[in-house]
């Protein structure tokens, strides 16, 4: 588990919002447990499908490029999305969250954010509506920046000193 959590950073909140494993003492997992023996104590019987919840962006990339690429959802901020969004990706506001509950249940969505938390909640909240083909990019555009497309502008969300409120900080890419 502990190089799944690696490999997939919001991996374990993932997990317990889709299948209820890892969010309490007893459906908890100790880092050096096999995700196989993990999903099994679960009676999951489909581990591929454990996995395939956890979308990478270069698992998003890859879906993007296919004949059925996904609708692709940004749930960030208008401030974040005017210093870097994905290209063919629509910023969800309140009319386009009024569309998508009308939306085909089975539509393949991929929703991102800054860091994949953000778009964990939204994705688990259409498959609580009963949406059953969503998914978060794990890492947001920001591991979509380092290890998918680097022109991708990279930023940083700080507290601002005076105010408190939080701030958008642009950071070199790897492009400058």
């Amino acid at each position: 588990m502990q190089e799944v959590l690696q490999a997939f950073p919001s991996a374990q909140r993932a997990l317990f919002s889709r299948y209820h494993i890892g969010g309490c003492h007893s459906c908890g997992y100790e880092p050096g447990d096999v995700l196989e023996d993990v999903v099994k104590r679960h009676d999951i019987t489909d581990v591929d499908e454990v996995v395939a919840f956890i979308h990478s962006p270069a698992d998003v990339a890859a879906a993007l490029r296919s004949s059925t690429p996904p609708r692709l959802l940004d749930v960030r901020g208008p401030d974040e999305w005017a210093i870097a969004h994905l290209p063919g990706a629509m910023l969800v506001d309140e009319t386009l969250a009024q569309q998508v509950m009308q939306w085909p249940k089975e539509t393949p969505i991929v929703l991102y954010c800054h860091s994949g938390q953000r778009s964990l909640d939204a994705a688990s909240y259409l498959a609580g509506h009963g949406f059953t083909n969503v998914r978060s990019m794990t890492g947001g555009i920001d591991v979509w920046s380092q290890q998918v497309d680097p022109s991708v502008p990279r930023y940083a969300i700080v507290r601002d000193p005076a105010s408190g409120r939080p701030a958008l900080r642009p950071l070199r890419s790897a492009m400058s």
